[in-house]
């Protein structure tokens, strides 16, 4: 933390400092700016205009809806049983989450935005992640705002704008600005047009700077993955992680027990920082995953993605090992190279950020992408393993009792879905490398359903508050829905909880 003696002379002032654009850092201008209109609100953030919106902007724009807050607490409790949830905090979100679907349609209906029962990119209904832990009871629907992509993300934005709440862009916090005895936040540095700005908060900071996917330093040490790219923006690097720490704050869910949000198959490309998301409505399943040895490791094709690519093994929900087999390769023929793009053009920032600046789209036969390298070609199966580094003998017989397992319309080794039984005998043969990809993580302080932080004693830290996905309250298992939904319930707790103290005082 910076102490008081590192200002000279405060350069802002504001009532309330929000750091981070994302739907948790929208969500909180909107609700202050409603709440207090004449306050002061400014709202920070690190990226320049063009790629503002975190997470938010790129993910499948889910939320979940329930009616029933009873049926909810249960269900998140089995699903958070390896890292049980406060009763108090769990029984405070289920509440406000029953409550929140008519502020979703009002944010939708603002701004002229369609508001959608439904996923959007799919014709479900409802995403029902873990049936056996109570999901049907629990949630009532899936919903979204259209378009799609982007429509939660976009409606926020454009309810940000009309408000006319002031935004510096290119402009990370640096530093907490405390009371090193009491914890109390007194504003923070900001960098701004390359100069260190103390910016006064006299009631309150709220962090909403975003998780730690995009940090390699922070992905190899909490949760010992190497090869991993995130999906969502490259700006989450952890900085809200390291302020929590540096604050005197109590951590939680810097590991849970996997990765909540799963550890998915991307598709990287060398010229991006994110990784693509392999097309999971691909129509042809002519196709597998092999490991590092070339051997296959799972049902690859199964509708994984409907558990956040969780798995069950020893009778507990796990991540599919994707991390634990690299590197990994999808090896396909002719046929499901011709079927349409490999990667998604939903849900990624490769696609639907980077792409558009850069004047390019992955070509929808996937040739461009084979003349570019990342995709390898061959006549053979024994050729294309030499390719790749694989054991030709090892890969050719992958292929093969594969194959046999599609004549006989059963996979004994592994159960993938029988309809999904499609042999991989059309030439020529591709292979390309499966990047574990990172949805999002949860870890940061623990807090409430206000944002309000906590200490090590369990004392609130004074003025410091943190919604959205730093410091999520998910601890295990995760819910279709549910990171949006928190935070739009925390940025609105702690703007409303931020705005009802009385200005700090300075001695």
């Amino acid at each position: 933390m910076a102490s008081l003696n590192s200002v000279k002379a405060w350069d802002e002032e504001c009532d309330v400092l929000i750091c981070g654009f994302g739907c948790a850092g929208a969500t909180a201008a909107i609700e202050a700016y409603d709440a207090e209109p004449d306050a002061h609100i400014l709202l920070i953030e690190k990226a320049p205009p063009e790629f503002v919106g975190g997470n938010a902007r790129v993910s499948g724009q889910s939320l979940l809806i329930s009616k029933n807050a009873e049926a909810l607490k249960s269900y998140h409790r089995a699903m958070s049983a390896a890292n049980p949830v406060p009763e108090d905090l769990l029984d405070d979100w289920a509440n406000r989450m029953v409550n929140l679907e008519p502020w979703i349609q009002k944010m939708a209906a603002d701004v002229g935005a369609e508001y959608l029962h439904g996923a959007g990119w799919s014709s479900r209904d409802v995403v029902l992640e873990f049936p056996e832990f109570g999901a049907r009871a629990a949630v009532a629907h899936t919903a979204t705002i259209l378009p799609v992509p982007s429509g939660v993300w976009l409606a926020l934005k454009a309810n940000v704008d009309k408000r006319n709440i002031p935004v510096w862009y290119e402009s990370p916090i640096v530093d907490l600005i405390q009371d090193p005895d009491t914890l109390e936040v007194y504003g923070a540095w900001v960098e701004r047009q390359g100069e260190r700005k103390a910016v006064r908060a006299v009631r309150g900071v709220i962090l909403t700077t975003g998780g730690y996917e995009a940090d390699p330093y922070l992905q190899k040490n909490y949760y010992g993955l190497g090869n991993v790219k995130p999906l969502g923006t490259p700006y989450n690097t952890g900085d809200g992680v390291r302020l929590m720490q540096k604050a005197g704050a109590e951590m939680w869910h810097l590991r849970n027990q996997g990765q909540s949000g799963g550890i998915w198959p991307g598709i990287h490309d060398p010229r991006q920082e994110t990784s693509y998301l392999r097309n999971f409505m691909l129509p042809s399943f002519s196709w597998i995953d092999v490991n590092s040895e070339g051997h296959r490791f799972y049902a690859e094709t199964n509708e994984l993605q409907l558990t956040h690519y969780k798995m069950k093994s020893n009778g507990t929900w796990v991540d599919v090992p994707l991390h634990v087999a690299d590197p990994v390769h999808m090896i396909f023929d002719e046929t499901t190279r011709q079927a349409g793009k490999l990667v998604m053009q939903i849900m990624t920032w490769s696609a639907l950020v980077n792409d558009p600046l850069n004047g390019r789209e992955w070509s929808e036969d996937n040739s461009a992408e084979i003349e570019a390298g990342l995709l390898q070609r061959a006549d053979s199966i024994a050729e294309l393993a030499a390719k790749i580094s694989l054991d030709p003998a090892v890969l050719a017989g992958e292929v093969e009792a594969y194959n046999a397992s599609c004549a006989e319309g059963v996979d004994r080794a592994y159960g993938r879905n029988a309809e999904t039984l499609q042999p991989i005998d059309n030439g020529p043969y591709y292979a390309v490398r499966i990047t574990p990809a990172i949805v999002c993580t949860g870890g940061g302080a623990r807090r409430d359903m206000d944002g309000r932080v906590y200490d090590h004693h369990g004392k609130v830290i004074p003025r410091l508050f943190e919604a959205g996905e730093l410091g999520s309250f998910v601890s295990d298992l995760y819910q279709n829905g549910s990171y949006l939904t928190e935070a739009m319930i925390t940025g609105r707790g702690a703007a409303r909880f931020a705005l009802a103290l009385d200005p700090s005082i300075l001695e």
